[in-house]
């Protein structure tokens, strides 16, 4: 939580930290400037002191809504040391030597937010370079910024409540656009006798989310047969929509303006289910249920795709525990952290380096699945948890969970 920053600051010695960029698209700068959409910006804290956000002028009233301390960039004049220096790297060194200078900034400085890698790296290298009083630090794994966003106070959960009621609306709505067709040779067909296809249910899916004031960046997975069994396939938009075909239907919208997303995945066939099917949906079904009924606050959040592996090989299906590069069976991990962005921490690789620990606060998904493109189908089932204050678990997906529907 923000709350943490201070602390965090203090454990990896930073005197400040610098956050630069859009508000768009840059999960750092929306979540310290309250979600201010600027173009363009800078926030800048001490360690134990309130953030300061540094504007231009065409944006000093809308920088006024993040609740933050304003200054006005113009005070720094870049243009004339622009000119001064006829060279946009020194010009940039100098700026930021004047607003250190400024704001009374020494020592070690994080930098983060959202730029091209390049540009990034020959700033950072010429500012360490020829600041005296400034130490570039950077973060390569998980950053102080994703730190603090990964447990979420009450606020931050509201909103996410709100994304998942209408993102489970959607999905609602999808289930009874597919259920208005009628069947004709064990295909659904639409009002003109032509074959109802993956590309028509993506224009409708696009449709409700825009009719739910939801945005989709990274864009849905409504995939059926062989292409649900690759767990990130969009969906062909040729396929048709027939029954007893395994769909999976993975959908991820956030808040408009680039907020807060939600993550849900429901598989389902139209009419009927093979056997095969049945089998997989029952065993990821029933692995899920108890994977969520045993979270508890200060386990490692490895252990849970530890558990999720060996459940599926007793199973007899192959997983990645015991084969990293199998492409059938359960291929990936169990879940992931959800907030400003789709994926963040904690995320449940089973690997030495992961050492995280379910926390109160963290908002994650539980998403086993099962993946047999050779024959033909995919399972997977996915929805958000969250750990309040107290340690109690909280399911924030009220989506029913069944295989068949009747068409």
């Amino acid at each position: 939580m923000k709350q943490d920053l201070d602390r965090l600051m203090e454990e990896k010695g930073l005197d400040a930290i610098l956050v630069s960029g859009s508000g768009y698209s840059n999960p750092a700068m929306y979540y310290l400037t309250n979600g201010t959409p600027l173009t363009r910006g800078h926030v800048l804290k001490k360690r134990g002191q309130p953030p300061v956000l540094l504007c231009s002028p065409m944006e000093r009233e809308l920088a006024e809504a993040s609740g933050l301390t304003v200054v006005n960039m113009n005070k720094y004049d870049y243009l004339s040391i622009l000119r001064e220096k006829g060279d946009a790297l020194a010009a940039s060194v100098e700026l930021y030597r004047r607003i250190f200078a400024d704001l009374e900034v020494r020592g070690k400085v994080g930098f983060y937010g959202m730029a091209d890698q390049g540009q990034a790296w020959v700033l950072l290298e010429a500012l360490n370079e020829q600041l005296e009083d400034i130490e570039v630090h950077g973060d390569f794994d998980v950053t102080l910024i994703e730190i603090a966003r990964a447990t979420k106070d009450e606020a931050e959960v509201g909103r996410i409540r709100e994304v998942a009621r209408r993102t489970c609306a959607i999905v609602g709505q999808t289930v009874e656009f597919l259920k208005s067709h009628r069947v004709w040779d064990g295909v659904l067909v639409q009002s003109d006798g032509t074959p109802l296809t993956i590309g028509r249910v993506h224009e409708e899916i696009r449709r409700l989310i825009a009719a739910a004031h939801l945005e989709d960046p990274l864009g849905f997975i409504f995939s059926i047969g062989r292409d649900a069994g690759i767990p990130h396939s969009k969906g062909s938009p040729s396929e048709v929509i027939a029954l007893g075909r395994s769909i999976i239907f993975d959908i991820f919208p956030c808040e408009a303006g680039g907020g807060y997303y939600f993550d849900l995945t429901r598989t389902f066939c139209l009419g009927y289910a093979p056997p095969e099917v049945e089998r997989a949906y029952q065993d990821v079904y029933e692995c899920m249920e108890g994977i969520i009924a045993s979270y508890e606050v200060g386990k490692e959040v490895r252990e849970y795709q530890r558990r999720v592996c060996e459940f599926f090989e007793g199973r007899g299906h192959p997983t990645i525990a015991s084969d990293p590069r199998t492409e059938s069976g359960y291929v990936h991990n169990l879940g992931h952290g959800v907030g400003l962005s789709i994926h963040e921490e904690p995320r449940f690789m089973d690997v030495p380096s992961n050492t995280e620990v379910l926390r109160p606060g963290h908002v994650f998904t539980c998403e086993p699945g099962l993946y047999y493109p050779d024959q033909g189908f995919g399972v997977r089932i996915e929805d958000v948890i969250y750990i309040d204050a107290e340690g109690a678990v909280h399911n924030l997906t009220d989506f029913p969970k069944e295989l068949v529907i009747p068409i």
